[in-house]
């Protein structure tokens, strides 16, 4: 059966909660100085300056009291001085780094990039090759070849205040054609045919299978469209061992390089995907099936949050559907303070005691017209598959707590990230108990990325532990768009950047607020987006967050936006590199995605090649072209 825990009983009043969160948002907005109502409206959103809110006593004015102090001795970063911003730089790495970023720019050799490289390479030798990568893509984007060899790098960045998230860059190079086929192997049981029909009592919309949680071999090659995340096919169990002992390996050196490091893992490497398809398939039916009730009690159109299932009516109408279940009697029961409402929070506990309350696990089968058992479709292998998967997962988790090292969960394809963001979730409650230990990630390219940040940072607050996000745009907006139009599925994905823009600063500031109310939340904000860096560190001015509590977290690819990173981080922030490091003839897949991603974001922003030729001419001027770091 699914491996998850008991949900505690409620530890604090909700109407509570959500009052402080009020307070502290009408005491913020009124305190903020008129200065700082030039700030960015990137995100639809401005602080706006005035007098004091009246009336607010208690908390708010103890809150509006620590933002006039805050203001006063605010913390501001110049992102314009170069002289700052590459002093951990010399003039032949600066140099490097505009020739990579100007090839970067060029359609034909990013497009081409895998031919052109393999043609050097037999024209050059390997030993030769490999020491011109050395010179050039590798040296900027990649630390070293393994963990001894990039410790000085570490050290390096972190003398100027920079940390690291280390990650095992190495990537299976296989045809379009083996990735497909080993992928259909791997989920082909989840590729069946769907049959849409009607259940009295049910809209049409709510489907018996989910198109979207099905295998299809047009997208089967994964990486398609996908320029900032690597991939990972499923071979055996045996190869998931594998993946499981280079992750370790990784933590290890994090552990070993620095005091205060990150480690990222993928779950697609650690198990069998068919697994995370089915489990994400459970997970979103269970809540699309709360929101259709909550809808036939009123409640459609509220935030997710915000709808409530009133436990009389939700009785009555699953009786009249053919259900068995006591659910009134076993959420009154379980409920201290029961208010004869429950919400989606409550709703997905009936997952974790699954064991007791099998008769309460049911959804409506639309092709036969009946209700069926939530979990009825595993079989004894897959039970046994997940469990090793979980297995393999914990065993990380525990060497990350061993040895001092923060475990970052990155954020996969929609079809597979609710399994994932489930099951980050229940190492978060073992294991970020006292700290924050697991970091699970969202992509705020997504419709759904509020309300799921929203309710775990609820989950986390009501059980008690600290709740740790990295926060991101996405990787996979390409490939999901395709998917769901070739499929017959809602695109999943905002509509433009702006309105990405307006999530990720919606996300952010829902977190940094609960971060100012309760010490226990954390976020990174892993953007290279100048304007987001600055709308957190406006917002951290005006919360009274400073750096040095280690609450919110700045983060950047390695060999990109060092004039973001470095000034951060001298000015005492937590900014971290996403540090790569592997052979160079088993980063290329790696190397060839970065050139990818570079090409777009390199003709979209050339600030940085302006700020490079700024410091490289302001050192020839004055006589420092030899300058070395000293650390």
């Amino acid at each position: 059966m699914f491996y998850v825990k008991t949900v505690p009983a409620l530890k604090r009043a909700r109407a509570d909660i959500h009052f402080k969160r009020l307070v502290l948002n009408r005491a913020v907005r009124c305190t903020v100085t008129s200065s700082s109502t030039a700030q960015t409206e990137h995100d639809g959103v401005r602080s706006r300056g005035g007098s004091e809110c009246p009336g607010l006593s208690g908390r708010g004015g103890r809150r509006r009291e620590g933002t006039a102090a805050a203001a006063a001795n605010e913390i501001s970063v110049d992102f314009e001085q170069t002289r700052e911003a590459y002093k951990s730089k010399d003039s032949l790495e600066l140099l490097r780094s505009l020739v990579v970023f100007k090839l970067c720019s060029y359609d034909f050799l990013v497009d081409k990039n895998k031919e052109v490289m393999d043609l050097a390479k037999k024209i050059l030798g390997q030993k030769t090759f490999d020491q011109f990568m050395k010179m050039t893509f590798y040296g900027q984007f990649v630390a070293g070849e393994d963990h001894n060899d990039i410790k000085p790098l570490i050290q390096k960045n972190h003398s100027y205040g920079v940390g690291s998230v280390l990650d095992y860059s190495v990537e299976e190079d296989i045809s379009q054609e083996e990735a497909e086929r080993k992928e259909m192997d791997s989920c082909v049981s989840a590729a069946e045919k769907e049959n849409i029909g009607k259940l009295p009592y049910f809209s049409p919309s709510f489907d018996h299978r989910e198109r979207k949680y099905q295998a299809h071999k047009q997208f089967s090659d994964r990486r398609g469209g996908v320029t900032g995340a690597r991939t990972y096919f499923y071979a055996d169990e045996a190869k998931c061992d594998q993946h499981m002992e280079t992750f370790i390996k990784c933590i290890k050196a994090s552990g070993g390089s620095s005091m205060d490091g990150f480690s990222a893992i993928k779950m697609t490497a650690l198990g069998r995907p068919q697994f995370l398809l089915q489990f994400s398939e459970v997970l979103v039916k269970w809540r699309r099936f709360f929101t259709f009730l909550a809808s036939q009690q009123g409640k459609d159109g509220l935030e997710a949050l915000e709808q409530r299932l009133e436990l009389t009516q939700l009785q009555e109408f699953m009786t009249k559907l053919g259900a068995n279940g006591d659910f009134y009697g076993w959420f009154t029961g379980r409920k201290e303070d029961s208010t004869g409402c429950i919400d989606m929070l409550d709703w997905n506990s009936l997952i974790d005691d699954r064991t007791k309350i099998s008769d309460l696990l049911v959804v409506p089968n639309v092709e036969l017209g009946k209700l069926e058992p939530l979990l009825g479709k595993f079989t004894v292998e897959e039970e046994q598959q997940m469990k090793r998967m979980l297995q393999r997962v914990d065993v990380l988790a525990k060497h990350a707590l061993e040895s001092g090292v923060r475990l970052m969960v990155d954020a996969e394809q929609t079809y597979f990230q609710p399994a994932i963001s489930r099951l980050t979730l229940e190492m978060q409650r073992t294991y970020n108990g006292e700290k924050p230990v697991i970091f699970n990630t969202y992509q705020c390219y997504l419709k759904e990325a509020y309300d799921n940040v929203t309710m775990d940072v609820e989950l986390s607050r009501r059980e008690g532990w600290h709740f740790a996000a990295k926060l991101v745009r996405g990787a996979y907006m390409y490939q999901e768009r395709e998917r769901a139009k070739e499929i017959g599925y809602e695109d999943p994905i905002n509509p433009d950047y702006e309105s990405t823009n307006r999530m990720y600063h919606r996300c952010l500031d829902y977190v940094l607020d609960e971060i100012a109310l309760n010490r226990k939340a954390n976020v990174m904000v892993a953007s290279h987006n100048e304007d987001t860096v600055k709308h957190t560190l406006t917002r951290m001015n005006e919360l009274g967050l400073i750096p040095t509590e280690n609450k919110v977290y700045f983060g950047q690819l390695l060999g990109m936006c060092d004039q973001i990173s470095f000034p951060l981080g001298q000015a005492g922030f937590p900014v971290y590199k996403y540090v790569p490091y592997g052979p160079v003839n088993e980063v290329m897949p790696y190397l060839s995605r970065r050139a990818q991603e570079n090409r777009g974001f390199m003709k979209g922003a050339q600030k940085e090649r302006e700020l490079l030729w700024k410091e490289l001419k302001r050192r020839l001027a004055s006589g420092e072209l030899l300058y070395k770091p000293v650390y």
